[in-house]
């Protein structure tokens, strides 16, 4: 390949407002099909991996469930161990929490799926401390904010030692294994107490791939210290120069070399035949993204009172931040700064309610011709902003079938993508190598 190679995955979006249900393309979010049908053009455009969100609870808005919440998504492992088996190639990533989860059980779950897809598992590691979540558990909320990283730490820690307790190469023969092959895990920490013998081998590829996608001082400390792939939120060119140089800096101090951490910011994209006709395109996705409704839903979490009788078409409310309405989202902090931010954006630019919201919950990453598209990619990963993209198509399932006919051949005229897979297991497309 000519320059650094660029990495993608696939996304299945779920529990957001990137997907447009109201388009007539537009298919069902928990049949099978549609997963198969994501997966199978991701290994098509030789994509490292598949990528699937999970949620523990539906989030609850002014008392009824949100409505930019899937109901019914089917469990994340079981849909990739499914996927497993209609696919080749292709990385298998799941996100499971290591809030309200086991070491031993989750290592185990993740090891099958790890050798069902012959070493193409992966682990996205999320934590939350939300108690409104921690209702669904024997435990509640009973995990402070502070530490969610400290129990994240070592739950990953004692998940490796036993994915690493068995004898590299070491695979059963008719029920038995040879002595000393297996070694007894013991473990005394401050969240977890384990001591015992692990029932599964190493798979193909050692162990599970790790990925995060924390972005405060905690997580990006946690991500460089446990993690193979950071799935970031840092898109733009300047942003992702910044934390890709922060996030790599970090890896010296655990004797890690830049290559094993893969930065992979979560990106949209609109493609169109000239740059005006991708422009016009982007525009008109954000206004299905963010229709009447959901612009006030936006506006209500942000001042935590019922605004159903405001315009989504005229000004912002003039009132105070209230005590909040909603239950099960990633908490927005301060939110009158966010509120007194919002009203400076809309009375500067003149913007009601509906366009706020389009200009303050992002835009395509990438809008353009294919050639554009592929050579804006291209310049992020040349230029240390990033390893490559997780994209999170508007339309599922068939929203990702335009990028893989249209743009990645072009990034494989660039020499910059594979043409074909080189190697079967997702550390192989990777390119990180066995576990250490």
């Amino acid at each position: 390949m000519s320059g650094k190679r660029v990495h993608l995955a696939a996304h299945f979006p779920g529990v957001n407002n990137t997907t447009v249900w109201t388009d007539p393309r537009s298919r069902s979010q928990i049949d099978f099909a549609s997963f198969e049908h994501l997966a199978r053009t991701a290994e098509r455009g030789r994509f490292d991996f598949f990528f699937l969100a999970e949620g523990l609870r539906l989030r609850e808005h002014k008392g009824r469930i949100h409505d930019l919440d899937v109901v019914g998504r089917p469990e994340s492992l079981t849909v990739l161990s499914a996927l497993a088996a209609v696919t080749d190639r292709l990385g298998l990533a799941g996100t499971v929490n290591a809030t309200f989860n086991e070491p031993y059980e989750l290592a185990r779950r993740l090891s099958t799926l790890d050798h069902l897809s012959e070493g193409r598992a992966a682990w996205n590691v999320v934590t939350t401390s939300d108690a409104f979540t921690g209702e669904n558990f024997r435990r509640g909320g009973y995990l402070d904010h502070a530490d969610r990283y400290t129990r994240a730490a070592e739950f990953v820690g004692l998940a490796r030692a036993l994915w690493d307790s068995w004898a590299p190469g070491e695979t059963p023969r008719r029920h038995a294994v040879r002595p000393g092959a297996i070694g007894t895990v013991r473990h005394s920490g401050r969240h977890f107490t384990v001591e015992g013998r692990f029932t599964l081998p190493r798979s193909p590829q050692g162990r599970p791939v790790i990925i995060q996608a924390g972005d405060s001082d905690s997580g990006r400390e946690f991500a460089a210290e446990t993690a193979d792939v950071i799935f970031s939120r840092h898109g733009s060119l300047t942003d992702g120069k910044a934390f890709y140089t922060d996030v790599k800096r970090r890896l010296q101090r655990y004797g890690r070399e830049p290559d094993e951490l893969k930065i992979m910011p979560a990106a949209t994209f609109a493609l169109g035949d000239t740059d005006e006709e991708a422009a016009e395109r982007a525009a008109e996705i954000r206004r299905q993204q963010v229709g009447p409704q959901t612009a006030i839903a936006f506006v209500e979490q942000v001042w935590g009172r019922d605004l159903s009788d405001h315009d989504p078409d005229g000004p912002l409310p003039d009132l105070e931040v209230g005590e909040g309405v909603t239950q099960g989202r990633v908490p927005i902090g301060d939110r009158a700064a966010v509120a007194a931010k919002w009203r400076a954006l809309a009375e500067e630019k003149h913007l009601s309610i509906r366009e706020l919201v389009i200009e303050v919950t992002g835009r395509q990453t990438f809008v353009g011709t294919p050639e554009s598209v592929a050579g804006q990619i291209d310049q992020h990963v040349q230029q240390d902003a990033a390893d490559g993209f997780v994209l999170v198509p508007h339309l599922t399932p068939g929203g990702l079938d335009e990028f893989v006919d249209r743009v990645v051949p072009l990034l494989q005229e660039r020499g910059v993508f594979r043409t074909e897979y080189t190697g079967r297991t997702l550390r192989d497309h990777l390119g990180i190598g066995g576990p250490r």
